[in-house]
């Protein structure tokens, strides 16, 4: 413990004050567990945030231990196995593993412009042994093996020093003690490296971006405006490829169309019409396994299903449109008539109303959302229990929910980033066992779509911030107090069977109080839910 505490401990170059300074007064570092936003932010956090007095006291965001088991969930150790039988092939395949991820360190980095790439491993110092490890090697067969492993190791532990104790200084506002820790962290990072140098890379291109916005704060002590990062460099095509990458290659988006598809139909039991309003509409993906579920019913098809998208701005208007020509068609040949409409609103409380939504007499309607909910909860309390009630006034038969199943809402900065950086570290760790490292489906999902993700969450406050995640035991509370219940999912075997497709033995799957999570090692990453009105009787 002593070694990897000293390890720990800043470069001595640096002054020996600096791990002081971080520490000085964050109450983050305390408060980090808290939720906030819609799910329990106060005024007082706020204040407390701002101006908490230089003797506040704090407690270590984690344990040295702590911080050796997160960088080790990085490093796939499954490979080393006690049959020697199998050791030289697996030895030669790490080898190829190693050679690839040098290689890659000469590859040009466009990801985002003229941050710097990694340098090469010896540069970086290096304490570890492979026997620490537990990693069973021939060393005589394999010589650099070991000390490959050791050093990545070695590096993933400075790394994650570093840009926990940058995070911290960004949160306390030290712009100085940031800045210089930043310029130690970019040599270590690089988005076509192993899982840690990758997530590492997005987050703190976020850091740099919340820095350079700490310009802009307002006397009061809060951000302003300007603090809305603007995107739209991002290619509108590039996100929806990478949304359909991420749905074809893993399980996290089809998991949620599943057990969403199988709650509608099997709350659509014995009913001819019925009615989906889609919340938030990006594509047409989730809908093809739904018609065809609806027409093999023992019943038969439906005799007229309607689906209303409300897509809101910013969309691919012609292309939304074109897929939803040719879902009609389809399921015109599956017998099931279907309307399709979209509607370029936003779906707001005041326009959630059966006359807006052209709601029928005699059909069952049902209310879906996939990963939308979570941005309507804002820095002012209540609205999302708005939304929540709109809905409800409705009376759907049903509502599905699905989210990201993460505390990415605390009110303090530090907090979130913690459990951010679990969250997609898990994420991409699962694309590690997927994809190769350079494999350009797998840069595109992580730049064009959690990219995007992590930098709204780090770098973005006020209304700016919309990737406002919760775990479960949050949205159940919401959602009891607006008046809903849950319907307990009943499609385990059906989604085991989808993620045995996959070939991946990392994906978990739980039943919590009727909620499906699905999981990458036991971390839970999506949530799956169906609801409906407390004055309903479940069936």
């Amino acid at each position: 413990m002593e070694e990897i505490n000293g390890w720990l401990s800043f470069p001595i170059h640096e002054s020996p004050n600096q791990d002081l300074a971080i520490r000085r007064f964050c109450p983050a570092r305390v408060e980090q567990g808290q939720s906030g936003g819609e799910w329990g932010e106060t005024l007082t956090d706020r204040l407390l945030e701002l101006w908490s007095p230089l003797h506040a006291t704090s407690t270590p965001l984690l344990a040295p231990s702590e911080e050796e088991e997160f960088v080790g969930s990085f490093f796939n150790m499954d490979c080393y196995d006690n049959d020697k039988n199998q050791l030289p092939e697996q030895q030669k395949a790490l080898i190829d593993q190693f050679q690839d991820e040098l290689e890659s360190f000469s590859m040009e980095n466009d990801f985002y412009g003229d941050i710097p790439m990694m340098i090469e491993a010896d540069e970086l110092e290096m304490s570890s042994s492979c026997e620490d490890l537990g990693v069973v090697l021939d060393l005589e067969m394999v010589p650099q093996c070991g000390e490959k492993v050791s050093q990545g190791m070695d590096q993933g532990l400075h790394l994650v020093h570093l840009l926990l104790a940058c995070a911290e200084a960004v949160g306390c506002r030290d712009t100085q003690l940031a800045n210089s820790l930043l310029t130690q962290i970019w040599p270590s990072l690089s988005p076509w490296g192993d899982s840690l140098q990758r997530v590492s890379y997005c987050f703190t291109v976020g850091l740099k971006s919340r820095l350079s916005l700490l310009h802009n704060v307002s006397a009061n002590g809060s951000f302003t405006d300007c603090i809305m990062v603007d995107m739209s460099s991002i290619d509108r095509e590039e996100k929806t490829q990478a949304f359909h990458l991420l749905h074809q290659t893993t399980p996290y988006i089809a998991f949620g169309f599943m057990a969403a598809n199988e709650a509608i139909c099997q709350a659509a039991q014995g009913k001819d019409s019925f009615h989906i309003i889609d919340l938030g509409i990006k594509n047409t993906f989730q809908w093809p396994s739904l018609l065809r579920t609806l027409a093999s019913r023992t019943e038969g098809p439906p005799k007229l299903l309607r689906i209303t998208s409300i897509i809101g701005g910013g969309q691919d208007f012609p292309n939304l449109e074109a897929s939803m020509t040719a879902l009609v068609d389809e399921a015109s040949s599956l017998g099931i008539p279907l309307e399709f409409h979209m509607i370029a609103e936003p779906a707001t409380p005041s326009f959630l109303t059966r006359e807006n939504l052209k709601l029928r007499e005699g059909e069952a309607l049902f209310v879906n959302s996939i990963m939308h909910l979570h941005k309507y909860v804002k820095e002012s309390r209540g609205s999302l229990k708005i939304i929540l009630q709109s809905i409800k006034k409705l009376n759907p038969t049903l509502l599905t929910v699905v989210e990201q199943d993460a505390n990415h809402n605390g009110p303090f900065f530090l907090g979130r980033f913690l459990e951010s950086l679990h969250y997609y570290s898990a994420i991409f760790d699962s694309l590690e066992a997927t994809f190769p490292r350079n494999s350009p489906q797998r840069m595109k999902i992580e730049r064009y779509h959690f990219a995007e993700q992590i930098h709204n969450i780090v770098a973005c406050e006020g209304y700016g911030r919309i990737e406002r995640h919760e775990r479960i035991d949050g949205w159940r509370r919401q959602l009891g107090r607006a008046g809903f219940q849950v319907v307990g999912l009943k499609c385990m075997s059906q989604v085991r069977m989808m993620l045995s497709i996959y070939g991946c033995d990392g994906y978990t799957l739980a039943n919590e109080k009727g909620c499906l999570l699905l999981g990458w090692k036991g971390r839970p990453i999506m949530l799956a839910s169906a609801w409906q009105p407390q004055n309903v009787q479940s069936s």
